[in-house]
């Protein structure tokens, strides 16, 4: 197999391992990088919902409010998301 194919088939197998960006595990490992590694988004993403408890995505507060508001109103990751960490 020639190495771009073969790079095909790798990425995103490795993208599969990453943690969800919000998420219990993400929080921690960004919490764990060097501040100057991390892009404007990962701040971002960080301060909405890793510096308060239960902002976390999946967390049982996060899962909560999102119920509370009107599906109308959900992006398609909040559903994506929502089903991942929620329903089940």
């Amino acid at each position: 197999m020639p190495v771009p194919a073969l790079m095909l088939v790798i990425l995103p197998l490795l993208a599969a391992c990453s943690p969800e960006p919000g998420s219990h595990a993400w929080c921690e490992a960004k919490s764990e990088q060097a501040k100057t590694e991390w892009t404007a988004s990962d701040a971002a993403t960080f301060a909405r919902n890793c510096l308060f408890d239960d902002t976390e995505i999946g967390s049982e507060a996060w899962c909560k409010r999102l119920e509370d508001t009107p599906k109308g109103e959900w992006s398609g990751n909040d559903a994506k998301v929502y089903a991942k960490h929620c329903v089940l």
